[in-house]
């Protein structure tokens, strides 16, 4: 039987550090020897391929409903969707066989959360006690005091806190079962 597999979402604002943070716990999980998965929620349509290659050509001139390139060492997947899909549905579709998901971004789904927050990039973070989702952050990244919060906050300039961190992120991540 195959070991479940955990999920975190890091959220932010932009320039925040979001894939800072994803990057940097990826190796961190890695290098403790687990397989780690990552998603990465964008606002805006990918432009991994471009005009006049062969995969962009099947997909938008030939209209494929999906279409997969594989290479040495790497596979790409281009699939049309109606409605985008939450982090526990991609984690099921396509991450099985991690031992950690970390997704990068998905506020608003039930997932929890590390916020990484940069006071001189934005006046507040995302967390508010008053939002539904409130109980799904269990920690945040700053680097500035920024205020009480019901759980760790972390500050960039902080030693050893990758390690905690990842540490906590394990334990409180969501549990998938395969």
């Amino acid at each position: 039987m195959e070991k479940p597999t955990r999920l975190i979402s890091v959220v932010g604002k932009k320039n925040s550090g979001k894939t800072t943070l994803v990057v940097a716990l990826a190796a961190e999980y890695t290098r403790q020897g687990k397989r780690v998965g990552t998603l990465k929620h964008g606002t805006h349509p990918a432009t991994l391929d471009h005009e006049g290659t062969d995969t962009w050509r099947h997909f938008n001139q030939g209209m494929a409903d999906r279409s997969m390139l594989e290479s040495s060492g790497q596979r790409v997947l281009f699939q049309r969707l109606q409605e985008e899909s939450g982090p526990v549905t991609l984690a099921h579709q396509f991450m099985q066989g991690t031992d950690i998901v970390i997704a990068e971004g998905f506020t608003s789904h039930a997932v929890p959360k590390i916020e990484v927050f940069r006071p001189s990039e934005h006046e507040r973070p995302h967390y508010d006690p008053s939002r539904p989702n409130a109980s799904d952050w269990f920690a945040m990244v700053t680097d500035d005091r920024v205020g009480e919060f019901p759980f760790p906050v972390f500050r960039f300039s902080d030693t050893a806190w990758l390690v905690t961190i990842s540490s906590m992120a394990w334990s409180n991540a969501m549990v998938i079962e395969s």
